[in-house]
């Protein structure tokens, strides 16, 4: 096994406390995850405490954890590793009270020997967020402990500060991780490295250059067992407060003093204060046709299950760059991507049909997806006689290097940065609150949904939103094959 580079674990054992441990994101996420960590070396020890509704003993959830691995775990499952694992596994059913809970991690931590600290994550339902924080509380859990939260972090700004009043009523701020996994992607920290660590396109990163910004995440899939949950936020609340707005966060911020928490954290929420209210004119809400006949789903509900909008950062860096958003279920394709057109040049001394101009401007393309890709366009010209130029592209991905089987799955590197204290990649306060705060116009007066049909993009208004530019999605060329040669 390799050896893990000193500084990427935390120094000392963790004991997890997992609520909602028997669960659909337990299953396919945490577990698999907790497991790689801890047979791969991240962690120096880590013993499991699930916690659920389901009244399981300790050996019947040693049973479904290792079911939960064979059929959603990405990696080889060693028996050895197993045995390790299953061994550090117990379970206490929330009927069993706090005073169970207290005992089961005592015995934990009594196992350890030594120092140890307590990582407790929140797997359940927004409901039901408050009272495992009150119980964790009730059972004097509170020391030496940190807390990972689950979205959604308020429904408006009123619920939010709510929220964060009770839990700072138990845990401090410093304590709190809310956790949003498509920051801990590789690709999205990928953003930190290409603009900071490189001289050619930070001076470039910035209203002098960029025409607008585009953030794309279209879903192929439906509600699946969430229309409850989702009959009570819609596109906007679950996804882009939570996570469209955090990418662009990180994708616009200003340069931190040093790589480190606390200023990567002011200088996102720097932006936050900065972004313009969000006004119901800049907004096209959708709702894919069959959506009212879903189990659980109100046959006259508005809810919406798209969203694109348009936004503004009010700061000297991006003042009157609009960023465009958008986000749904069942729509064509799965991506998730940033894409940054540049400014075109403002004269052509190119003949009329050079085809310059004809493709639109260049674009620098981000691919959110597990492993790195990157893309950037540029027009060249054709070989042969005459001025006539294509729209070609250079292309990076991760699978170029030989190091893809490196890359941390997103809730793995969140869950080792939360027993390591590092907020970096985590939602404030403070940014949560602000968001809400800008959101306010558009939820209290949202426009109508309009029917858009399955497997397409959304309804046709977004063409007139996003006009005079165009959707970078669909893609117009598909991402090169990895280790090969053409545009």
């Amino acid at each position: 096994m390799a050896k893990i580079p000193a500084g990427v674990g935390p120094r000392f054992p963790q004991v997890v406390v997992l609520f909602g441990a028997t669960g659909d994101l337990a299953r396919r996420k945490l577990l698999p995850g907790l497991f790689h960590l801890a047979s791969a070396g991240f962690i120096p020890g880590c013993r499991v405490i699930g916690v659920s509704l389901d009244e399981l003993d300790a050996a019947s959830f040693r049973l479904a954890a290792r079911g939960a691995l064979t059929e959603f775990g990405a990696r080889k499952i060693g028996d050895a590793d197993w045995d390790a694992f299953a061994g550090n596994l117990d379970y206490v059913p929330l009927s069993a009270g706090p005073a169970a809970l207290k005992a089961a991690v005592e015995r934990a931590e009594l196992a350890i020997g030594g120092e140890c600290r307590r990582l407790h994550y929140l797997s359940v339902p927004p409901n039901a967020a408050l009272a495992a924080v009150r119980r964790l509380g009730e059972a004097g859990l509170v020391e030496n402990a940190r807390i990972i939260m689950e979205k959604p972090f308020g429904t408006d700004l009123a619920s939010a500060v709510a929220l964060n009043r009770h839990l700072h009523e138990v845990f401090s701020e410093e304590q709190i991780f809310r956790i949003d996994h498509f920051l801990g992607k590789e690709p999205a920290q990928n953003i930190l490295a290409f603009r900071f660590a490189n001289g050619l396109f930070e001076p470039i990163w910035n209203r002098n250059f960029i025409d607008h910004v585009q953030i794309d995440v279209p879903e192929t899939l439906g509600l699946g067992q969430r229309a409850g949950f989702y009959e009570q936020t819609g596109a906007y609340r679950d996804m882009v407060v939570t996570h469209l707005f955090q990418i662009l966060g990180f994708m616009a911020m200003e340069a931190p003093t040093h790589l480190a928490p606390k200023p990567i954290s002011e200088e996102k929420n720097k932006v936050f204060r900065s972004l313009l209210p969000i006004q119901p004119t800049d907004v096209v809400r959708g709702q894919y046709i069959g959506y009212r006949a879903e189990e659980g789903v109100s046959p006259e509900s508005d809810n919406e299950t798209f969203i694109a909008l348009r936004c503004y950062i009010d700061n000297w860096r991006w003042a009157g760059v609009p960023f465009y958003l958008r986000t749904g279920k069942r729509l064509a394709e799965g991506q998730r991507i940033i894409s940054i057109a540049f400014r075109e040049p403002p004269k052509s001394m190119f003949p009329a049909d050079s085809g310059v101009g004809a493709h639109g401007p260049d674009h620098l393309t981000f691919d959110l997806a597990d492993a790195s890709k990157m893309s950037l366009s540029f027009y060249g010209k054709r070989p042969g006689p005459g001025m006539k130029l294509d729209k070609l592209s250079l292309q990076f991905a991760m699978h170029d290097t030989g190091l893809v089987g490196e890359v941390l799955e997103a809730y793995e590197r969140l869950i080792l940065d939360a027993m390591r204290g590092d907020h970096t990649l985590f939602t404030t306060a403070e940014g949560i609150e602000r968001l809400w705060e800008v959101s306010t116009p558009l939820l209290e007066a949202p426009p109508p949904v309009r029917a858009y049909s399955p497997g397409s993009w959304g309804p046709n208004a977004i063409h007139q939103l996003i006009a005079p530019h165009a959707w970078r999605l669909p893609f117009e060329r598909a991402w090169r094959a990895p280790n090969t040669l053409g545009s």
